[in-house]
């Protein structure tokens, strides 16, 4: 064969791949056909991880990028089929504003403001609220807005990140999409019948693939946790009102200061134990919070893109992070520190839930602290309600696994919702969401959580001796009259029971 003969076969072989829409319009069009990433994955052979990439930056390649860009085109013909004919413009301006209000009174919580307000996604005056937030009803007309500068010491501007490898680009920047959580239709709600059993699937599935050994099932199980999680998560969102973010802007404070460094949120883990008992023999019952990580998943989280804010006023209706000099605490001989474990004094980031316990226990009820100071805040408009059908799900799959004696279910489970939250900042094994702020907000949820528990035992009578981390409660007295037993979330279990001091004798 010539020279010119193999450049002729050379080019009759090379294939160029197929073009794919651009990476903003690909989750469009699947999310469009109410088509979830699960059954996407399944569809072409691919995790759902792999699809959420593809959705934030990164392209297929080979056959399968072939299939992606088959199921896209498919997608836009359908759409585009399905799209009803316009009214001529003039009939328009008739019929829109009408239907717009019809539209808007299928829902309870959709109220039309008399004057406009900031959307919590873009700033920008909207004419709507729902649930109690301003938002943009029509995507089309949330604008673009970077975060306000901060007031005070300077906030840099968002430094380009270092690529790790192996992890993808988010898409998502300042005045992106992915920069928000965008309002979908009311109405649209998914009911228990709608909802198949994924974890009862998934361990059917794990034990008859290895001919119901149960420990290799479990193995198995475990090892793909994270993306179960995450498939659980996207349908437990599906018909939900807010969309889950996965990779939105973060300020500084969020950021970790070198590559094996952390951030700068303080999360207010206790370590903390009563530094005197009273003379004589104690019995000591060391109990076990059940589902601490879980428990703390009902939280409030931040919707929105976190805006930078200064001032000593703390809005209920929002969440995030705050610069706080907190109280002096003259209560450490018998309860723990609401900020955990801290030596340095002075001014430090807490998350959402330290800074509602901080302004809970110094109100007139409780009154055992000055309330906190705070000097600066990066929040948006916040719901307890984003992953409650994702809890959900996950505790009544844990409460039947224990109720039939389902050891496989129950490490599924405790490890898709541990997990979750040990990923949900910057990390490899998590692609699908990059939420460092509701990371630190759900961590300190729960150590809020275990500080009541320790002020209710307190409250009634029982005598505090360790609390540590998020599920460990040392205690003095009859605790069964206060705290219910059992492996149940809202109850505790026995981890140990020891003796201290010494008997006290008489003459």
């Amino acid at each position: 064969m010539t020279d010119f003969g193999a450049i002729d076969a050379l080019l009759a072989g090379v294939k160029r791949e197929v073009a794919l829409p651009p990476v903003e319009e690909r989750r469009a069009l699947r999310e469009a056909l109410n088509v979830s990433r699960v059954q996407l994955a399944q569809a072409l052979g691919v995790s759902p991880s792999t699809v959420g990439g593809w959705e934030s930056g990164r392209d297929p390649s080979g056959e399968v990028r072939e299939k992606y860009a088959y199921f896209l085109t498919g997608a836009r013909t359908k759409l585009a089929a399905d799209e009803p004919p316009k009214a001529p413009a003039d009939e328009r301006e008739d019929i829109v504003p009408a239907q717009a209000e019809q539209d808007l009174g299928s829902g309870d919580d959709v109220e039309k403001l008399a004057v406009p307000r900031p959307c919590v996604l873009c700033g920008q005056p909207a004419h709507h609220q729902v649930a109690g937030f301003s938002q943009h009803l029509d995507p089309d007309d949330c604008g673009i807005a970077k975060p306000p500068p901060a007031i005070g010491p300077a906030v840099p501007e968002e430094p380009a990140p270092q690529k790790q490898a192996g992890r993808a680009e988010p898409a998502g920047r300042p005045g992106q999409q992915e920069r928000g959580v965008r309002v979908v239709p009311v109405g649209r709600r998914l009911t228990t019948a709608d909802s198949p059993d994924l974890i009862g699937s998934a361990v059917a599935a794990a034990l008859a693939e290895h001919s119901g050994d149960v420990e290799a099932a479990t193995k198995a199980l475990v090892k793909r946790a994270i993306p179960d999680a995450m498939a659980l998560l996207d349908h437990s969102r599906k018909g939900g009102r807010y969309e889950v973010v996965a990779h939105p802007w973060l300020p500084d404070v969020l950021r970790k200061q070198s590559s094996r460094g952390a951030d700068q949120i303080w999360e207010a883990r206790p370590k903390w134990a009563r530094p005197e008992l009273p003379p004589g023999e104690h019995e000591i019952t060391a109990l076990d919070v059940n589902g601490a990580y879980l428990s703390a998943l009902k939280t409030h989280l931040p919707l929105g893109q976190l805006e930078h804010s200064t001032g000593n006023h703390h809005d209920r209706r929002r969440a995030g992070v705050h610069l706080i000099t907190p109280p002096d605490w003259a209560h450490d001989a018998y309860l723990p520190n609401p900020i955990g474990s801290r030596d340095e004094p002075g001014p430090l980031w807490v998350t959402e839930s330290t800074l509602r316990l901080l302004l809970r226990i110094s109100g007139p009820k409780y009154a055992l602290c000055d309330p906190p100071e705070i000097h600066e805040s990066w929040t948006s408009g916040a719901t307890e309600g984003l992953l409650e059908k994702f809890r959900v799900a996950l505790k009544d799959a844990r409460d039947r696994a224990i109720a039939e004696g389902d050891e496989v279910t129950l490490e599924y489970v405790k490890a898709m919702y541990s997990k979750f939250v040990s990923t949900l900042g910057e990390s490899n094994y998590n692609r699908e969401l990059y939420r460092t702020d509701w990371m630190h907000i759900i961590r300190s949820q729960a150590f809020a959580n275990l500080w009541w528990k320790a002020h209710r035992a307190y409250d009634e009578g029982l005598m505090v001796v360790r609390a540590m981390g998020t599920d460990e409660l040392h205690v003095i007295g009859d605790w069964r009259t206060v705290f219910p037993e059992g492996r149940g979330v809202a109850e505790v279990k026995v981890k140990d029971v020891y003796r201290v001091g010494t008997p006290e004798t008489t003459d």
